[in-house]
């Protein structure tokens, strides 16, 4: 059977209620042969069968479609009923029935919802019966028409499938692009930053220093911008975020020097925290530290002009860590979005970095088998995370 056959043949086969309708026209035409065949200029395919004659024909066989009546069918698009051929002048003597050695058949046709030419839903037996009754010709048409709109349903969802296979590799190439180009830019980014640090060792003039310390903080945001792309594809391409897990000690320190960096590139902005001393936590000290600044960034752009309040608590069982602002509450629809990729409110005025920031703290909370929460209420924003202050064995570490 060629590769074109077994096409037309699992187009019939992908629909369920073949079988059922085969059988139902069986039991309301009394045939003892009932198929459903493709039907072309040179080839007739049986695609399902209901065979109680022993006919000897299963899906995918072929009859030289020249001996068949269906070659007639598909030239005028009209059904063929036959009560009892000894009895019919039209077809007493053609030498279809002779070669079949049928009495009473029906062919109707299938057509494709664009009026392309399928096949026939083609029915036969070796005694006499009665078929050109016209409740059961229009039975039988309309079982015809139920197949055809099944077709179409069926490709409609195999051209859905291959669309989304197609948007998800061009989606994958378009991340594994992202990936490669945020590994290509630190080298000429890192370049950039060592120019920019040796200029300000040799230099003393204030001005130049103001400029080069811009030209840092800059250099600092491109740099967190590849970060948060490298990130991004990372969690996208099935890996989650890349987390090193080890037992830290003195986290309250690590957390403090996040603070002071916020403090000094947003000068206008008030953070008051609030943080436990001897802070011991089996994590990766980097990442908690980059979900913790993130949190911070995104209290300071899009909070109200008040401070911000930043908590970290550790106990033997959980850590704890929350930062909240005041501002708008939030409609659930927007909490619901927040930490999803790109995502920015319609109502925002901020369209500051990609959008990435929220999304990664997510990934990097997950990747900590921890939590993380948002609750909006009077006027106060605030994001919790947490987590079970565990050893390095049941977080799933390497």
């Amino acid at each position: 059977m060629n590769t074109k056959v077994m096409t037309y043949v699992r187009e019939i086969e992908a629909i369920g209620a073949v079988p059922k309708i085969l059988e139902t026209v069986a039991s309301l035409t009394g045939v003892g042969f009932v198929a459903i065949a493709h039907v072309a200029e040179t080839s007739w395919t049986a695609c399902a069968v209901w065979d109680k004659l022993d006919f000897g024909l299963k899906a995918g066989d072929g009859l030289d479609v020249t001996t068949t009546l269906c070659e007639e069918v598909r030239s005028t698009r009209d059904s063929i009923v036959i009560d009892h051929v000894e009895l019919s002048e039209q077809y007493r003597e053609h030498r279809t029935p002779r070669i079949y050695g049928f009495q009473s058949y029906f062919s109707i046709p299938i057509l494709r919802r664009d009026g392309s030419y399928f096949g026939t839903l083609c029915g036969l037996d070796p005694k006499p019966m009665t078929l050109s009754a016209a409740t059961t010709v229009s039975t039988l048409e309309l079982f015809a028409q139920l197949v055809s709109g099944q077709l179409e349903t069926e490709r409609l969802h195999a051209a859905a499938q291959t669309d989304l296979s197609d948007e998800r590799e061009t989606a994958e190439l378009r991340e594994q692009f992202i990936a490669v180009l945020g590994h290509d830019l630190r080298t000429p980014l890192n370049a950039f930053q060592n120019g920019v640090d040796l200029l300000g060792m040799k230099t003393r003039d204030d001005a130049m220093l103001q400029i080069l310390q811009r030209m840092g903080r800059s250099v600092d945001r491109m740099s967190a911008l590849v970060d948060d792309l490298v990130d991004f594809t990372r969690g996208r391409m099935g890996g989650g975020i890349a987390v090193s897990l080890r037992e830290e000690r003195g986290l309250e320190l690590q957390f403090g020097q996040v603070i002071a960096e916020l403090r000094a590139i947003h000068s206008e902005a008030e953070i008051v925290d609030i943080i436990q001393s001897g802070i011991s936590l089996c994590c990766d000290a980097g990442r908690l530290c980059q979900l913790l600044s993130n949190l911070i960034k995104n209290a300071i752009v899009h909070g109200a002009q008040a401070p911000v309040q930043v908590l970290v608590t550790c106990t033997d069982r959980r850590f704890f860590m929350s930062v909240t602002n005041e501002g708008d509450a939030l409609p659930p629809h927007v909490v619901q979005q927040l930490f999803k990729p790109y995502w920015r409110s319609p109502s925002s005025t901020h369209h500051e970095g990609l959008g990435l920031g929220l999304y990664i703290v997510a990934e990097i909370a997950r990747a900590h088998q921890g939590a993380i929460d948002v609750a909006s209420l009077d006027g106060r924003v605030c994001f919790t995370f947490s987590m079970l202050n565990l050893e390095r064995g049941h977080l799933g570490a390497p």
